[in-house]
Order: structure tokens, then sequence, then C-alpha cells
């Protein structure tokens, strides 16, 4: 009968938690920070592997950017005479100022790193169905504000890096269509990077985004919260339910140690850069973008700007979408839906990795369509004929798993975000090493 006695304290457990846990789910849902947590979680939500702490991990450093970011400020000045100098200065001169720079700025590119690692994982997890559908579309809206935090305050040490990334970055925002001109004259504050530029780019960054990151994520973390918190398997939802202290709080408490241990030390050895002071007149060759758009603008070097641009818009749209393109709650919680699923990301993952570099190869040495289709207008044969043909291809991908996996249609979209992604990995990889002057291959090695 000891499975009895057992199955009764489990009940038991559910309904009415032990005085010292009632203390604790108090003390949580009394604290101001710890508010945004639930007062018990599930078990098997406290495991590394269910969400690998990607969403503490991109609180911690939004939190750790605003600090060091207000003590920046007191050193930064934001003209274009004496940014450079104060950014100097911060290296040289003032105690910690190099390090602080440094954790400053390697925080920011590992935030947009562990902001698309995490939806990464809620996607393979399905949990972007049913009631957390509206966090779903919220986190993307937080994916963007990142990536706009990391281009404003990509501006600011002024020097040729900066400069001319900026420079490269806004020019691609004038190919969007009716508001894209609107808005690189907004953010520059005339027809070139300048003082102006700074000065919006300054503010922005300091000023405006803080506020919407800081109620972006508590609105982000209440739904999540709201929502039953981390999603788990079907099977997992009765499983015993753990106070929020000592235990989720003692494993955030874990993570948070390592990745603030491990940021220090990187940036310890490896400062932030800071190239020669910029110099309109001396732009490098190659000019590029900032590492997170160098995706985009290899794809601008293989198709029509508006016909890029539109991909890009349209798999933003697509993940926006999701929720109701996708709605099988059955395999919720389960990474990949199922063992077939799990096929299907990989068989993606490696189509992106095989096809993605041979096409860039095939496209670069051989294909010109602008020349063979020489009488039609290039918006068509470098723009319009480009999207089809790779619109077509991912859902050649897409119809391809279904009938060669037998993939249910969850399964096969697996696949298809894999492929989506490690594409684009592939492409910004491509644009950071293997693109030399005039922004031709080389071979790096």
């Amino acid at each position: 009968m000891s499975w009895l006695n057992a199955m009764i304290d489990r009940l038991r457990y559910r309904s009415a938690p032990p005085p010292e846990d009632r203390s604790r789910m108090r003390a949580v849902a009394n604290n101001i920070v710890l508010h945004l947590h639930p007062t018990r979680v599930p078990a098997p939500a406290l495991r590394f592997s269910r969400t690998w702490g990607l969403g503490g991990i991109s609180a911690l450093l939004s939190v750790l950017l605003i600090i060091t970011g207000v003590l920046l400020m007191f050193r930064y000045d934001a003209s274009i005479e004496r940014a450079y100098p104060a950014v100097q200065a911060m290296e040289t001169v003032i105690p910690f100022g190099s390090l602080l720079r440094g954790i400053h700025h390697w925080a920011g590119n590992l935030l947009m790193i562990t902001v698309v690692l995490h939806m990464v994982r809620v996607f393979a997890a399905g949990g972007f169905r049913g009631e957390r559908r509206m966090n779903w579309v919220v986190g993307l809206g937080m994916l963007v504000l990142v990536l706009t935090f990391n281009f404003t305050g990509y501006l600011l040490p002024w020097d040729q890096l900066a400069f001319w990334a900026i420079t490269v970055g806004t020019g691609l925002l004038t190919y969007v269509p009716l508001v894209g001109q609107m808005v690189s004259d907004f953010l520059l504050g005339g027809p070139e990077v300048g003082q102006s530029a700074l000065r919006n780019f300054y503010a922005l960054h300091v000023a405006l985004l803080p506020v919407v990151l800081i109620f972006g994520l508590s609105y982000h973390f209440w739904r999540v919260r709201k929502d039953g918190g981390v999603t788990i398997p079907p099977q997992s939802e009765q499983v015993v339910r753990l106070t929020t202290i000592p235990h989720l709080v003692t494993a955030e408490l874990g993570v948070a140690l390592i990745t603030l241990a491990g940021l220090l030390i990187f940036a310890m050895a490896v400062p932030a850069p800071l190239e020669a002071l910029a110099n309109a007149a001396h732009p490098p060759n190659p000019a590029k973008a900032a590492w997170y758009f160098l995706g985009v603008q290899e794809l601008l070097l293989h198709m029509h700007p508006l016909a890029a641009l539109a991909l890009a818009a349209i798999g933003l749209l697509g993940l926006a979408v999701l929720p109701l393109w996708d709605r099988d709650s059955s395999d919720e919680g389960v990474y990949f839906r199922s063992p077939t699923g799990r096929m299907a990301g990989l068989l993606g993952a490696a189509l992106a990795i095989v096809l993605t570099p041979l096409l860039v190869l095939v496209d670069e040495l051989w294909l010109d369509l602008p020349a063979l289709l020489a009488p039609t207008s290039t918006l068509i044969s470098n723009g319009l004929l480009p999207l089809l043909l790779t619109l077509g291809g991912l859902a050649g991908i897409y119809a391809g798993l279904r009938r060669g996996l037998r993939a249910r249609h969850s399964e096969a979209l697996v696949g298809l975000f894999s492929f989506v992604m490690v594409a684009l990995v592939v492409l910004t990889a491509v644009g950071i090493w293997f693109r030399g002057p005039n922004m031709a291959l080389v071979w790096p090695f």
C-alpha cells in the first residue's frame, strides 16, 4: 500500500502545500522582483535542458547593460569632436574604464545571440501555441528591440568601424518602400552620418529604448507567469510543483553567477574594439554593416534590395503568424515535436549547410540573371524572380519533408524553420569571414 500512501501525499501536496512552503510562496508574491515569478513551478521546468536558462540570461544581460550604460554615460560626450577622445580616455586613462566598456560591448553582442537562441528554444518546444501566442509575438518584438538597441549603440564610439557600419545600415533602410527614406532621415537628422545622427542615436540608446525594454521585459515575464510558465510535455503536467524559493531562485542564481564570471573573463581577455577616428573621406574596403546585419547584406549581393528586404520581412511575418499556422497542441512541450520532427530539423540544417554556400558560389561565379534576362527590368530579373525562386525553394523543402519523411505539418515546419535559421547563420558567416575588398569572395585562412 506504499504506492497508495505516496499518491495520497502527492495529492495533498498539490492541494495544500506545507506551512513552510506557504511562507515561501508569500515571500515570492510580496517581493517586487520575485513577484514576476510564479509561486510554484513544475519540477521538470527546473531542468536546465528544459530552458537552457536563456530567458534568465537575457534578462540578466539587459539589467547589466543598463547598469554599465549608466556608468559609461558619466564619461561619454555625444559630440563628433569629443566622443572618440572620451572613448579613448575610457580605454587608457579612466580606471577600469576599458573593462567596463568591454563588459557593456560584449554583453550587448551576447544578448543578441541569447534572444535568438531563446526564440529557437521556444519554437522547438512548441511554446507559441494557445494562450502563449500573445507572448510569442511580444518576444519577437523584444528581439527587434534588442536589434535596435545594438544598432543605435554601434555608432557611439565614433570610430571607422562604427561610422561606416551605420552608414551601410541606414543605407539599407532607404530601400524599404514608403517609409524607409523617412526613417533613415529621422535617424541621421540629415543626408549623412554626422552630429545630428550621433545625437539621435545617443538619445534613442540611453533614453527611449531602455524605457521600452524595461516595460517590455516586465510584460513578457508577467505573460510567462500568466500563461502557465515554462512549456512542459503534457504527461508532465501532474508532477509535483516546487516552490520558487529556494528551488528556482537557486538555479537562477547559479546560471547568473556563471554568466557574469564568463562575461567578466572574456571582457578582460578581449577588449571592446576601437578603430581609428571616423573619417567620412576614407571608407574602408570592404564597408560592412554590423555583424547581425551581414546576413541581409549578403542577400543584397545576390538580389535586388527590395527583394532581400521583402524576404526578411516575410520571414519575420511568418514567425509572427506561426501560432495561427501551427495549432496542434498535442506535442506541446516535446522538443522538435517527435523523432520524425527531430529528423526533419536535422535534414533542414544539413540542407542549409550544403545548399547556402553552394548557391552563393553559383550566383557569384556562374549565374548572372540580369545578363541572361537583359531585356527585362532588373527589378524583375534580379528582384522578383530570385524572390519567387527562394520562396518556391522553401515551399519545396516543406513539401519534401512532408512526403519524404511522412511528417506532419508541425514536424515539417520544424525542418523548414531549421533550414531558414541555419541558412541565415551561414550567410552571416560568409559576410564576416569570406567577403574581402569590394565585397568579393575570399579565402580567409
